[in-house]
């Protein structure tokens, strides 16, 4: 039964789908042969025991479900009693984190990494050939930036949501194996009752040096021909991505081109939705847009041919999904973007730039360089404050 007074999670399975998971969805799109990372393709824990902040209201809550399956009311329910009284006694038990100092305003450490630049440059020139030669009318392509880490994954999301705030931040710790966190701005799918959303983020400027040049930056955006072109293109796709699972006539556009900000970056956002056909659920509306088209392109199957192709290595975790599908058949899931990997002693941060027929190669590197800055400037704040 819905409640109001509790949060939309109340217990299911938690985890990410990366971005090579479409190879099992679309049998036209092969899997890169070069798997550096080694990542699993999907992992979901499942989750019954929540806590829950609640930043605005300061406000703690403690849900835990209780599995009736095996057990009769009256023990399922006092089991799940004694799981939130033992997690009190650990919540009011004193906590070993210091705060993080909050750097002076432009005083971010300098970001120390290794990329790929010439052959992002290189793969930008030969996507404008498929572009040109018809295959495509955009593409999607990203590069990694790699640096050494061995300071507390949660001493970095703390830097990162300190650094970036964005509308979805998460933290998978898989203990040994790697972890995965990030601040991302962009929602995958999101399905509450029988509505499915989709809010498309598509075009980039810096943010400004002051209120006056941030509002120029953001007038030049939205006037842009190119950076407009490209966003239609993606409406239109995550229409269509909708209207494969929607009731006939239900695809609607709620918000079109709005400027959305974050610390080093401004993007122009839409939103649309649509109510799932008679028989469909949630999983149903994750597969139908997975991987999202502003991770992609369009035609999308081509699309995701040309980066298997160009591309160097897997995308793994990159620009697949994080999010949750809940125990009452609602899901919520961002794109992982603005995300970093820890594995084996380093760091691993990928951007990508929305390649089109008057696309500029340095220009595109230095969008996917500014996307990347955020999480390259808190990587090297945690690194100083593991010092």
């Amino acid at each position: 039964v819905p409640r109001d007074d509790i949060p939309h999670f109340q217990g299911g399975a938690v985890g990410f789908a990366g971005y090579d998971v479409v190879s099992f969805f679309e049998p036209k799109v092969p899997i890169h042969p070069r798997d550096d990372l080694e990542l699993p393709e999907m992992m979901f824990m499942v989750a019954g025991t929540l806590i829950v902040f609640d930043h605005r209201f300061r406000l703690m809550r403690i849900i835990v479900s209780a599995d009736l399956r095996r057990q009769n009311m009256e023990d399922a329910y006092g089991g799940a009693y004694k799981q939130i009284e033992t997690l009190l006694e650990k919540l009011a038990a004193s906590s070993r984190l210091q705060p993080i100092a909050a750097p002076a305003a432009g005083d971010d450490p300098p970001a120390e990494f290794k990329s790929n630049t010439i052959d992002f440059e290189k793969m930008v020139l030969r996507a404008k050939e498929y572009i040109s030669e018809g295959d495509i009318f955009q593409v999607v392509l990203s590069q990694r930036f790699e640096s050494e880490f061995s300071a507390d994954p949660l001493d970095l999301y703390r830097c990162l949501r300190f650094g970036n705030p964005s509308p979805y931040m998460f933290l998978l710790n898989f203990g040994d194996e790697f972890c995965a966190l990030g601040s991302s701005p962009e929602l995958h799918v999101r399905v509450r009752g029988r509505t499915a959303e989709l809010r498309p983020i598509a075009g980039t400027r810096p943010r400004g040096t002051d209120p006056r040049s941030d509002e120029a930056n953001a007038r030049e955006l939205l006037a842009d021909p190119k950076e407009r072109a490209e966003h239609v293109m993606l409406i239109d796709l995550a229409r269509n991505d909708l209207g494969r699972i929607a009731k006939i006539g239900s695809v609607r556009v709620t918000e079109q081109m709005t400027i959305e900000r974050y610390s080093h970056v401004m993007h122009i956002v839409s939103h649309v939705e649509a109510r799932l056909r008679d028989g469909l659920t949630a999983f149903h509306a994750f597969r139908a847009t997975f991987p999202a088209g502003t991770v992609s392109g369009t035609p999308k199957i081509r699309a995701m041919q040309i980066i298997a192709e160009l591309e160097k290595v897997r995308r793994g975790f990159y620009a697949g999904a994080v999010g949750w599908f809940g125990f009452d058949g609602n899901c919520d899931s961002c794109i992982a973007l603005r995300s970093v990997v820890l594995k084996n002693g380093r760091a691993f941060v990928q951007a990508g730039a929305g390649i089109v027929a008057d696309s500029e190669p340095v220009r595109e590197r230095e969008e996917t360089e500014r996307k990347a800055m955020a999480v390259l400037a808190a990587i090297a704040r945690a690194k100083e404050v593991a010092h």
